[in-house]
C-alpha cells in the first residue's frame, strides 16, 4: 500500500480537490460552460481518486483483524474471500491510473478502423473488430458514439469511427493502436479454404481546445455526401455528412452520425484536430529514437495481436505474449487482460504483464 499511495498521492489529490472546489464557488464561475465543466470533471476526478484510496486503505487494514475473527469462526470465511477479492480488484484499478502519464490519456478518444489487406474477409474482419472494441468500451462504462461508418462492397465496413467518452479513453486505446490480424475458415470462399485478413487502428484525443492546434481552413478540403449508413431518415435524406481533408498533412476524416451538416462539421474538426496531435507527437518520438540511435517503433502499422479461429483457436498478443484460447470471450469485448498487459510493458513492467496463458489455452 506504500508503494501505492506515493503513486497515488492522495494528499496531493485532497490539496487539488480543495482548490478546484474553490474555484467553483468564484462568482461567475459558471458563466464560461466548457470551462466550468473542465474543472468540475477534474475536481470530481481527483475526489474520486482519493475517496477510492481512502476507503481502499481502511478496508485493507481490517483484513487482519477480521482474518483472526475467521479463525475463531468459520462462518467468516466466505466474508474473508470477498473481501480480499474487492481489496485486490480495487488495487489493480488503483495501479492502472497510475499508468497514464501522458497529456491527453485522461480524456476521450476518437477511434477509428480500416480495412485491410484481405478483401472482403478483410471488410468483414473490420466490422467484426468495431464490434469488439465498442463492447469493451460500453462494458468499461464509457459512453460511445458511432461517427461515421463505410459500407464494404459486399459485406463488412471499409472504415469507421467512434467517439469513447470517459476516463482515461485515450490512455486505454492507445494499447489497441495498430494492425489487427484474423486467420480463419473464409465464410465467402466457396472452397471454404482458410484465409488471413487484417485491419487496422487508430486513436487520436478529443481536442477541445481550439488554440491546441490551429487548423487553416484554406489548407481543408470541405466535401459534403449524403450518409450511406444507418441513422434514420434525416441522414439518409440529405447531403449532411462532412468529409474533411487535410492537404498538408493528407489526413481525412469524414462524420455522417450527427442530424446536421453544421454539427458533422464540427465533429469532423475534432476529429482532424486529434489526428494532427496524435501525428504531431508520432513524429516527436520518431526523431527522439532517431537522435538516441534506437530502432524507431514501427508499432502504428505493425501487426500487434493474432486471432486464429482455424485450424485450432488462441488470441495472442505479440507486444506481449499475453495468449487467451477462448477467441469468443475476446471479440465479445474481453479485452482487459490485453490491455493492461501492454500498458505495464509501456510503464516498464512487461515482464510481470506477459506471465503465461490462461488455462486450457491452445
Amino acid at each position: 500500500m506504500a508503494i501505492l499511495r506515493d503513486g497515488i498521492d492522495p494528499d496531493a489529490l485532497l490539496a487539488r480537490s480543495a482548490e478546484l472546489e474553490a474555484r467553483m464557488g468564484e462568482p461567475g464561475f459558471w458563466d464560461d460552460a466548457d470551462a466550468a465543466a473542465k474543472v468540475s470533471a477534474e475536481h470530481a476526478r481527483a475526489s474520486r481518486k482519493a475517496e477510492a484510496f481512502g476507503q481502499l486503505e481502511a478496508d485493507a487494514g481490517d483484513l487482519a483483524d477480521l482474518a483472526e475473527m475467521a479463525l475463531e469462526d468459520s462462518s467468516l470465511g466466505g466474508e474473508l474471500e470477498e473481501q480480499i477479492a474487492s481489496v485486490e480488484e480495487r488495487i489493480a484499478a488503483l495501479e492502472e491510473e497510475r499508468l497514464f502519464s501522458g497529456k491527453y490519456d485522461s480524456g476521450d478518444a476518437i477511434v477509428t478502423i480500416n480495412a485491410g489487406a484481405g478483401g472482403t474477409d478483410a471488410q468483414d474482419w473490420a466490422e467484426m473488430l468495431l464490434r469488439m472494441e465498442m463492447r469493451w468500451a460500453q462494458q468499461r462504462g464509457f459512453k460511445v458514439e458511432l461517427l461515421e461508418a463505410s459500407a464494404g462492397e459486399e459485406a463488412g465496413i471499409k472504415s469507421a469511427a467512434f467517439r469513447a467518452e470517459g476516463e482515461n479513453a485515450y490512455g486505454l486505446f492507445g494499447a489497441e493502436k495498430g494492425v489487427h490480424r484474423l486467420v480463419r475458415i473464409s465464410p465467402f470462399d466457396s472452397q471454404a479454404r482458410r484465409q488471413t485478413a487484417f485491419a487496422g487502428l487508430e486513436v487520436a484525443p478529443v481536442i477541445d481546445d481550439v488554440g491546441e492546434i490551429v487548423i487553416d481552413m484554406d489548407d481543408v478540403n470541405v466535401d459534403t455526401y449524403r450518409a450511406s449508413g444507418a441513422g434514420g431518415q434525416h441522414v439518409n435524406k440529405t447531403d449532411s455528412a462532412v468529409r474533411l481533408t487535410h492537404r498538408p498533412s493528407g489526413i481525412v476524416v469524414q462524420c455522417q452520425n450527427e442530424r446536421s451538416q453544421t454539427a458533422n462539421k464540427e465533429t469532423a474538426l475534432k476529429m482532424l484536430r486529434g489526428k494532427l496531435v496524435e501525428l504531431r507527437e508520432r513524429e516527436r518520438m520518431e526523431e527522439l529514437a532517431r537522435e538516441k540511435g534506437e530502432a524507431q517503433d514501427v508499432g502504428w502499422g505493425s501487426q500487434i495481436r493474432s486471432y486464429v479461429l482455424a485450424p485450432y483457436t488462441m488470441v495472442k498478443d505479440h507486444r506481449t505474449n499475453v495468449e487467451v484460447g477462448d477467441p469468443t470471450k475476446v471479440l465479445d469485448g474481453d479485452l482487459d487482460k490485453f490491455i493492461r498487459a501492454e500498458l505495464l510493458r509501456r510503464a516498464g513492467r512487461g515482464d510481470a504483464a506477459a506471465g503465461g496463458t490462461d488455462d486450457g489455452e491452445a
